[in-house]
């Protein structure tokens, strides 16, 4: 895993799964847009509360380092070159290629490395889900929320911007 962390990608970040180096689905201008505009979303409003990145690798396990599309952590922005506590939220931008099977694994990664709330947001249809430990739910109102601290998203501005 150390070659892994020190290696840099020239056409976006791998994952690191069980001792497997493994492409992630990006690179497609809805998919791009739309990271930008949640972190621009969240820096905007919740800016001095938290610390907001995209494309942050996440150690979610001995042996797997996930690249989430975007990070929120509470507080100021963390030490070191990768994430190794678990950040308050992780945002998924769904692409045209991803799998069902492949996005549960990843949540399920998130969720069991202590990652409070879990965001998958397909760009085509404009919808949202927030998944946690007690479940998941699709965001029927149009808004995004966590809670305890509270952070809340509405869908329609992330892709009006």
């Amino acid at each position: 895993m150390q070659a892994y962390l020190e290696t840099h990608y020239r056409d976006g970040d791998r994952e690191y799964i069980d001792g497997r180096i493994l492409e992630r689905n990006v690179g497609d201008i809805d998919h791009g847009d739309l990271q930008g505009s949640i972190a621009y979303y969240l820096r905007s409003r919740y800016g001095g509360r938290f610390w907001v990145a995209v494309g942050v690798r996440l150690q979610v396990a001995a042996t797997r380092v996930r690249v989430p599309d975007v990070v929120v952590v509470e507080g100021s922005r963390p030490g070191g070159r990768i994430l190794t506590l678990p950040p308050l939220l992780v945002i998924e931008v769904l692409s045209r290629d991803d799998r069902a099977d492949d996005i549960q694994e990843r949540i399920d990664d998130y969720l069991g490395c202590g990652v409070r709330f879990v965001w998958v947001i397909n760009p085509r249809t404009r919808l949202g889900w927030v998944h946690t430990t007690e479940g998941s739910r699709e965001a029927r109102d149009g808004m995004l929320r966590t809670a305890d601290p509270a952070l809340e998203v509405p869908l329609a501005e992330l892709f009006d911007q």
